[in-house]
């Protein structure tokens, strides 16, 4: 087995000078798919942050594609996010571009120039998702589970090591969530590594995953596969 894609150890995870979750050991293989669950509150969101360097890292070990969380520079940050795909609840996307200009500004942003190949790029992502029809749309003439889909494209972009999703299904209904779970899973079955934190336990139920528990400011695996 390689170094793992993501790894903490004895880390204490701070929140606007709070320690939110302490002496964190955790692991990510590569082709993992690991859920990150606990009620609100517990932590899910910072310990993410930490992970993609929006929140330091303050005591304690991390890395995370090779990039040592301890003290990395602000210069290298945006480095690092190229190696991620980060998919948030809220989606994110631009309102007044299009769909196409969405994913084109990631790219021109992250050093593609030809432009045949970012159109080509765009194109295979949206067909990844199920998307290859709405290129020229606005974000607002889209459902919230077409957006979602379009910001997963907009993560693959950059052929990420790992996805790492934010309660990717919050502001979704339960068919339109199963919906997007299917192409996490898909994804996951075509070798992406994904690590997502969710609440909704009815997923867990449904898409084998390893799982790791936020509760009581402390973050431990669930080993027996059961609904909580």
């Amino acid at each position: 087995m390689g170094a793992p894609i993501v790894q903490l150890q004895e880390a204490n995870i701070f929140q606007n000078k709070q320690c939110i979750l302490s002496q964190v050991d955790i692991e990510v293989q590569a082709g993992d798919f690991v859920f990150l669950i606990g009620k609100t509150g517990t932590g899910k969101s910072s310990l993410i942050k930490t992970l993609y360097a929006d929140l330091p890292l303050q005591e304690g070990q991390g890395g995370i594609v090779g990039y040592d969380l301890n003290g990395i520079r602000q210069k290298d940050i945006p480095f690092l996010r190229r190696k991620l795909g980060v998919v948030f609840q809220d989606f994110k996307l631009l309102p007044d571009r299009t769909v196409f200009d969405n994913l084109n500004f990631v790219l021109k942003a992250t050093g593609w120039k030809d432009k045949a190949k970012i159109k080509e790029r765009i194109q295979e992502v949206l067909s990844e998702v199920g998307m290859e029809s709405i290129e020229q749309k606005h974000p607002f003439e889209l459902s919230g589970g077409e957006q979602q889909r379009v910001a997963i494209a907009r993560a693959l972009l950059n052929t990420p090591e790992i996805i790492i999703a934010d309660e990717p299904t919050g502001n979704l209904d339960p068919q339109t969530s199963l919906e997007i779970m299917e192409v996490f899973q898909k994804l996951h079955q075509q070798g992406m590594t994904v690590l997502m934190a969710t609440h909704d336990y009815n997923m867990i139920v449904k898409f084998p995953g390893k799982i790791l528990r936020c509760d009581e400011g402390a973050v431990y695996e669930v080993v027996q596969k059961k609904p909580y």
